[in-house]
Protein backbone atom coordinates (compact mmCIF):
# COMPACT_ATOMS: atom_id res chain seq x y z
CA UNK A 1 0.00 0.00 0.00
CA UNK A 2 3.08 2.28 0.55
CA UNK A 3 3.19 3.24 -3.28
CA UNK A 4 -0.55 4.24 -2.87
CA UNK A 5 -1.73 8.15 -2.27
CA UNK A 6 -4.76 9.70 -2.20
CA UNK A 7 -6.55 10.65 -5.92
CA UNK A 8 -6.65 14.26 -3.96
CA UNK A 9 -3.37 14.70 -2.22
CA UNK A 10 -1.90 13.27 -5.51
CA UNK A 11 -3.90 16.30 -7.65
CA UNK A 12 -3.02 19.15 -5.39
CA UNK A 13 0.44 18.44 -5.52
CA UNK A 14 -0.06 18.93 -9.03
CA UNK A 15 -1.68 22.13 -8.86
CA UNK A 16 -5.48 21.47 -9.40
CA UNK A 17 -6.50 23.17 -6.02
CA UNK A 18 -7.22 22.76 -2.20
CA UNK A 19 -9.13 18.95 -1.70
CA UNK A 20 -12.41 20.91 -1.64
CA UNK A 21 -12.02 21.89 -4.88
CA UNK A 22 -10.89 18.50 -5.90
CA UNK A 23 -13.45 16.98 -4.42
CA UNK A 24 -15.89 18.99 -6.46
CA UNK A 25 -13.82 17.92 -9.82
CA UNK A 26 -14.69 14.48 -8.53
CA UNK A 27 -18.43 15.26 -8.02
CA UNK A 28 -18.81 17.12 -11.51
CA UNK A 29 -17.24 13.57 -12.99
CA UNK A 30 -13.94 15.21 -14.36
CA UNK A 31 -11.54 12.41 -12.85
CA UNK A 32 -10.88 9.43 -14.25
CA UNK A 33 -8.55 6.58 -13.22
CA UNK A 34 -7.86 3.91 -15.80
CA UNK A 35 -10.61 5.16 -17.92
CA UNK A 36 -13.20 4.92 -15.15
CA UNK A 37 -15.10 8.34 -13.70
CA UNK A 38 -14.13 7.87 -9.85
CA UNK A 39 -16.49 8.86 -7.54
CA UNK A 40 -14.62 9.63 -4.36
CA UNK A 41 -11.53 12.16 -3.79
CA UNK A 42 -10.17 10.09 -1.36
CA UNK A 43 -9.95 6.60 -2.82
CA UNK A 44 -5.83 5.29 -3.30
CA UNK A 45 -4.10 5.09 -6.09
CA UNK A 46 -0.70 4.24 -7.39
CA UNK A 47 -0.23 6.94 -9.61
CA UNK A 48 3.15 5.29 -10.95
CA UNK A 49 0.42 2.44 -12.10
CA UNK A 50 -2.56 4.04 -12.90
CA UNK A 51 -3.47 6.61 -15.83
CA UNK A 52 -4.96 9.56 -13.65
CA UNK A 53 -6.94 11.70 -15.79
CA UNK A 54 -8.53 15.24 -14.97
CA UNK A 55 -10.76 16.98 -17.35
CA UNK A 56 -9.52 14.91 -20.50
CA UNK A 57 -5.52 15.82 -19.68
CA UNK A 58 -3.24 13.00 -18.49
CA UNK A 59 -0.96 13.11 -15.51
CA UNK A 60 2.53 12.69 -16.21
CA UNK A 61 3.82 10.88 -13.44
CA UNK A 62 7.27 9.22 -13.32
CA UNK A 63 8.91 6.89 -10.73
CA UNK A 64 12.18 8.91 -10.94
CA UNK A 65 12.44 12.95 -11.99
CA UNK A 66 15.76 14.54 -12.17
CA UNK A 67 15.33 18.79 -12.16
CA UNK A 68 18.32 20.84 -12.73
CA UNK A 69 17.71 23.92 -10.75
CA UNK A 70 19.47 27.57 -11.00
CA UNK A 71 19.65 28.36 -7.61
CA UNK A 72 19.05 32.09 -6.15
CA UNK A 73 20.79 33.33 -3.51
CA UNK A 74 18.24 33.62 -0.28
CA UNK A 75 17.36 30.21 -0.46
CA UNK A 76 18.82 27.35 1.80
CA UNK A 77 19.56 23.10 -0.28
CA UNK A 78 17.47 21.43 2.14
CA UNK A 79 13.68 20.27 1.90
CA UNK A 80 12.31 21.97 4.73
CA UNK A 81 13.11 24.62 7.36
CA UNK A 82 11.11 26.58 9.67
CA UNK A 83 12.79 29.85 8.95
CA UNK A 84 14.30 29.98 5.77
CA UNK A 85 12.81 29.70 1.92
CA UNK A 86 14.16 26.15 0.48
CA UNK A 87 14.87 25.06 -2.98
CA UNK A 88 11.65 22.78 -2.22
CA UNK A 89 9.59 25.76 -1.55
CA UNK A 90 10.81 27.80 -4.70
CA UNK A 91 9.76 24.29 -7.21
CA UNK A 92 6.57 24.71 -9.64
CA UNK A 93 3.77 22.83 -8.31
CA UNK A 94 3.67 20.17 -11.18
CA UNK A 95 6.59 19.07 -9.14
CA UNK A 96 5.75 18.85 -5.64
CA UNK A 97 4.13 15.86 -5.91
CA UNK A 98 7.82 13.47 -6.50
CA UNK A 99 9.13 14.33 -2.92
CA UNK A 100 12.55 15.21 -4.18
CA UNK A 101 15.25 16.63 -2.57
CA UNK A 102 18.81 18.47 -3.55
CA UNK A 103 21.99 16.25 -4.24
CA UNK A 104 24.50 18.23 -1.86
CA UNK A 105 24.33 21.55 -1.39
CA UNK A 106 24.79 25.14 -2.41
CA UNK A 107 25.47 27.91 0.34
CA UNK A 108 22.17 30.35 1.04
CA UNK A 109 24.45 32.74 -0.78
CA UNK A 110 25.99 30.31 -3.58
CA UNK A 111 24.23 30.37 -7.16
CA UNK A 112 23.84 28.09 -9.68
CA UNK A 113 23.46 24.32 -10.90
CA UNK A 114 21.47 22.14 -8.52
CA UNK A 115 19.93 19.11 -8.97
CA UNK A 116 17.12 17.82 -7.88
CA UNK A 117 15.58 13.89 -7.49
CA UNK A 118 13.99 11.36 -5.51
CA UNK A 119 16.45 8.91 -6.85
CA UNK A 120 17.92 7.99 -3.70
CA UNK A 121 20.22 5.71 -5.22
CA UNK A 122 21.94 7.91 -7.78
CA UNK A 123 21.73 11.08 -5.26
CA UNK A 124 23.85 8.56 -2.89
CA UNK A 125 26.18 7.97 -5.46
CA UNK A 126 26.83 11.31 -6.96
CA UNK A 127 27.71 12.11 -3.26
CA UNK A 128 30.01 9.24 -2.33
CA UNK A 129 33.49 10.68 -1.25
CA UNK A 130 35.06 7.67 -3.09
CA UNK A 131 34.01 8.50 -6.89
CA UNK A 132 35.38 12.43 -6.61
CA UNK A 133 32.84 14.05 -8.83
CA UNK A 134 34.54 17.41 -10.08
CA UNK A 135 32.19 20.22 -9.18
CA UNK A 136 33.30 23.65 -11.55
CA UNK A 137 32.53 26.76 -10.02
CA UNK A 138 32.88 30.26 -10.95
CA UNK A 139 33.78 32.96 -8.11
CA UNK A 140 34.48 36.71 -8.52
CA UNK A 141 37.70 37.31 -5.74
CA UNK A 142 38.54 40.00 -3.51
CA UNK A 143 42.00 40.16 -3.96
CA UNK A 144 44.68 39.39 -7.05
CA UNK A 145 44.50 35.47 -8.06
CA UNK A 146 47.52 34.36 -8.76
CA UNK A 147 49.12 30.83 -10.83
CA UNK A 148 51.00 30.70 -7.21
CA UNK A 149 47.55 30.34 -5.87
CA UNK A 150 46.67 27.82 -8.70
CA UNK A 151 50.06 25.74 -7.56
CA UNK A 152 48.57 25.96 -4.11
CA UNK A 153 45.19 24.58 -5.08
CA UNK A 154 46.87 21.69 -7.27
CA UNK A 155 48.79 20.97 -3.98
CA UNK A 156 45.86 21.10 -1.70
CA UNK A 157 45.45 23.45 1.23
CA UNK A 158 45.05 23.40 4.60
CA UNK A 159 41.78 24.84 6.03
CA UNK A 160 40.74 26.37 9.16
CA UNK A 161 40.30 23.26 10.90
CA UNK A 162 43.61 21.57 9.45
CA UNK A 163 42.17 19.51 6.83
CA UNK A 164 44.27 19.36 3.76
CA UNK A 165 41.91 19.65 0.79
CA UNK A 166 42.41 16.96 -2.32
CA UNK A 167 44.28 18.66 -5.63
CA UNK A 168 42.00 21.33 -6.91
CA UNK A 169 42.50 22.88 -10.51
CA UNK A 170 42.00 27.10 -10.00
CA UNK A 171 41.26 29.03 -13.89
CA UNK A 172 42.60 32.27 -13.67
CA UNK A 173 39.98 34.01 -16.07
CA UNK A 174 41.38 38.26 -15.02
CA UNK A 175 43.51 38.90 -12.21
CA UNK A 176 43.44 42.31 -10.68
CA UNK A 177 41.88 44.00 -7.38
CA UNK A 178 39.30 42.05 -7.97
CA UNK A 179 39.96 38.64 -9.63
CA UNK A 180 37.39 36.26 -12.00
CA UNK A 181 38.35 32.76 -11.84
CA UNK A 182 36.99 29.43 -12.25
CA UNK A 183 38.06 26.27 -9.73
CA UNK A 184 37.12 22.83 -9.64
CA UNK A 185 37.30 20.28 -6.89
CA UNK A 186 36.67 17.01 -6.45
CA UNK A 187 35.01 16.89 -2.90
CA UNK A 188 32.54 18.73 -0.87
CA UNK A 189 33.61 19.96 2.45
CA UNK A 190 31.46 22.77 3.95
CA UNK A 191 31.69 25.83 2.50
CA UNK A 192 35.21 24.40 0.82
CA UNK A 193 35.52 26.81 -2.18
CA UNK A 194 35.39 30.06 0.54
CA UNK A 195 37.46 28.59 2.97
CA UNK A 196 40.34 27.48 0.33
CA UNK A 197 40.58 31.18 -0.84
CA UNK A 198 40.62 31.86 2.57
CA UNK A 199 43.76 29.90 3.46
CA UNK A 200 45.90 31.68 0.88
CA UNK A 201 44.47 34.95 2.10
CA UNK A 202 41.50 35.59 -0.17
CA UNK A 203 37.97 36.65 -0.18
CA UNK A 204 35.17 35.29 -2.22
CA UNK A 205 32.57 37.90 -3.26
CA UNK A 206 30.54 35.81 -5.21
CA UNK A 207 29.79 32.08 -6.00
CA UNK A 208 28.05 30.18 -8.45
CA UNK A 209 28.08 26.53 -9.52
CA UNK A 210 28.30 26.15 -13.60
CA UNK A 211 29.09 22.27 -13.49
CA UNK A 212 28.89 18.90 -11.51
CA UNK A 213 30.11 15.92 -13.35
CA UNK A 214 29.32 16.65 -17.01
CA UNK A 215 26.31 18.48 -16.23
CA UNK A 216 26.17 22.04 -16.91
CA UNK A 217 24.27 24.68 -16.06
CA UNK A 218 21.50 25.43 -18.59
CA UNK A 219 22.89 29.04 -18.91
CA UNK A 220 19.19 29.97 -20.48
CA UNK A 221 17.93 29.19 -16.74
CA UNK A 222 17.01 32.53 -14.92
CA UNK A 223 18.31 32.11 -11.00
CA UNK A 224 15.04 30.37 -9.66
CA UNK A 225 13.89 28.57 -12.55
CA UNK A 226 14.28 25.01 -13.06
CA UNK A 227 13.69 22.26 -15.98
CA UNK A 228 13.95 18.75 -16.23
CA UNK A 229 17.10 17.24 -17.50
CA UNK A 230 16.97 15.84 -21.29
CA UNK A 231 17.23 12.08 -22.01
CA UNK A 232 20.81 12.83 -22.46
CA UNK A 233 21.82 15.21 -19.60
CA UNK A 234 19.91 12.30 -17.26
CA UNK A 235 22.54 10.04 -19.22
CA UNK A 236 25.79 11.89 -18.07
CA UNK A 237 24.18 12.23 -14.31
CA UNK A 238 23.46 8.39 -14.05
CA UNK A 239 26.93 7.21 -15.99
CA UNK A 240 28.91 7.82 -12.52
CA UNK A 241 26.62 4.95 -11.27
CA UNK A 242 28.73 2.77 -13.88
CA UNK A 243 31.91 4.40 -12.80
CA UNK A 244 34.36 2.94 -10.71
Amino acid sequence: MKDTQRVDKILSNFGFGSRKEIKQLVKNGQVKVDGVVIKDSAMHVNPKESVIEVAGEILKYRQFIYIMMNKPQGVISATYDNRLRTVIDILPDEFKCFNLFPVGRLDIDTEGLLLLTNDGQLAHELLSPKKHVPKRYYALIDGNVTEKDADAFWEGVVLDDGYKTLPSELFILKSGAFSEVEIVIYEGKFHQVKRMFEAVGKKVKYLKRIQMGELKLDETLNTGEVRELTEDEAKLVKAVQRAN
